[in-house]
């Protein structure tokens, strides 16, 4: 698993939403800084509570210009359910074929309860306006994930 590093260029990706349409970095980047996070699958207990302080720091985010996008291997109707059932304010994506999750190096091997098995790891990128990835968040506790962030954006 070769992951993406600060000062590495972001992949350009476009990918169906929660109501199925497309997403693309470069749109979200006209506007915004974009924390890129890469997470297992929707509606299991950490990615809710990482998805969950997402959406509370939503107005903290703002003041950096900055603008959540969570990537999954979920199907877009997932991805519904879950910004439904938990009321989430920022976008989720869908990888179903995780070409954009190998693109950034985040999909590899997983170890859990004895067994390995490809996966997602959990790894987010502060990507800049110009494209170019300022920052890697790879070692967090699913619920400290945004004052991980946070705490980086006001440093």
């Amino acid at each position: 698993m070769n992951t993406l590093q600060a000062g590495d260029k972001a992949p350009e990706f476009t990918l169906l939403d929660a109501n199925e349409n497309e997403v693309s970095l470069k749109d979200l980047l006209k506007e915004h800084r974009v924390l890129v996070y890469f997470y297992p699958k929707a509606m299991t207990p950490g990615c809710t509570v990482q998805a969950q302080n997402l959406r509370d720091q939503r107005d903290e985010l703002a003041k950096h210009n900055v603008v959540s996008v969570g990537i999954s291997p979920d199907a877009p109707k997932r991805l519904a359910k879950f910004t439904e059932r938990d009321e989430l304010n920022f976008t989720l994506l869908s990888d179903e074929d995780h070409k954009v999750a190998e693109d950034f190096g985040v999909w590899g091997l997983k170890k859990f309860m004895g067994k390995e098995y490809d996966g997602i790891h959990r790894i987010s990128f502060l990507v800049e306006q110009g494209g170019t990835i300022s920052k890697v968040f790879n070692k967090f506790k699913t619920k400290e994930h945004h004052d991980v962030v946070l705490e980086h954006l006001k440093s």
